[in-house]
């Protein structure tokens, strides 16, 4: 199942997405609004409504996003990186946070900007010390994530935090994905990153060097995770420029596409 985060009338309501996924198929689907929150148990109330009059927000209000960075071999290569012993965990502050159709600000304390398209993990409940064979149960969902990093920064500042961390540096969604198994994930879903209609990553989750079920134990070794908290796996390949004006879409297989526009901050 499909949900998706949304605004209609000054009203924020969750809906579940109906209708087909394909390219060019948006006009089509539709949102039927869920009663409660879909964390826990709920029912569809059978309201409809068309996509295309609704806002789409951020399809989750986490409580703390938890990036892992360098976790694709060649992503790490390409900025003169090896791949770390254990996974290099940051965060990015809720208010970094913005959906599908936000415009991303550039920051005014950089020249660098790089996109950095990512299969984001939506976790469903509060756990803490989770094995391994429980990872399945604790995963809400998947979504699109673009890790928008401000570059320059991050190679001269030691912590990453403003460079990773500044609002609008989140983008999530369209929606989340509930129907992917995190073995489906350990398989290969293709992630793809396109500036201005031009391809710039394409990847596979199988060439993650962590997998999903390794972060989700790795991080609540150390902390609590609650419903709607975000996983970012990191980036394959071919991180690159972001320029004012340019339109950047993440697109994951089974999930969606996550676009944004850039434009100057003020």
């Amino acid at each position: 199942m499909r949900i998706a985060r949304f605004s209609i009338d000054g009203n924020v309501a969750f809906g579940a997405v109906e209708g087909g996924s394909a390219p060019g198929e948006e006009g089509d689907l539709v949102l039927d609004i869920i009663k409660g929150i879909p964390y826990a148990d709920f029912e569809l109330s059978g309201t409809k409504v068309p996509l295309s009059k609704v806002r789409l927000l951020p399809p989750v209000l986490p409580n703390k996003v938890v990036a892992i960075g360098r976790n694709y071999a060649e992503h790490a290569a390409e900025l003169g990186n090896e791949v770390p012993e254990v996974p290099v965990a940051f965060f990015k502050p809720t208010t970094s946070v913005i959906g599908s159709g936000d415009a991303i600000e550039y920051p005014s304390f950089s020249q660098e900007l790089h996109h950095e398209a990512e299969l984001a993990v939506v976790i469903g409940r509060m756990c803490r010390e989770v094995p391994r064979e429980r990872v399945k149960d604790v995963v809400f969902g998947f979504t699109c994530a673009n890790d928008v990093t401000a570059r320059d920064v991050q190679q001269r500042e030691k912590q990453w935090a403003r460079a990773k961390g500044f609002d609008t540096s989140c983008p999530l969604g369209p929606w989340v994905e509930t129907g992917i198994d995190p073995a489906a994930v350990a398989e290969g879903l293709a992630v793809q990153c396109t500036v201005n209609g031009e391809q710039r990553q394409l990847g596979r989750t199988s060439d993650m060097v962590r997998s999903v079920e390794d972060l989700v134990v790795h991080i609540t070794e150390a902390m609590t995770l609650l419903p709607g908290d975000v996983i970012l796996t990191g980036t394959p390949a071919g991180v690159g420029p972001l320029n004012v004006g340019d339109e950047v879409a993440v697109t994951i297989e089974g999930i969606g596409t996550l676009t944004n526009k850039v434009i100057k901050r003020g």
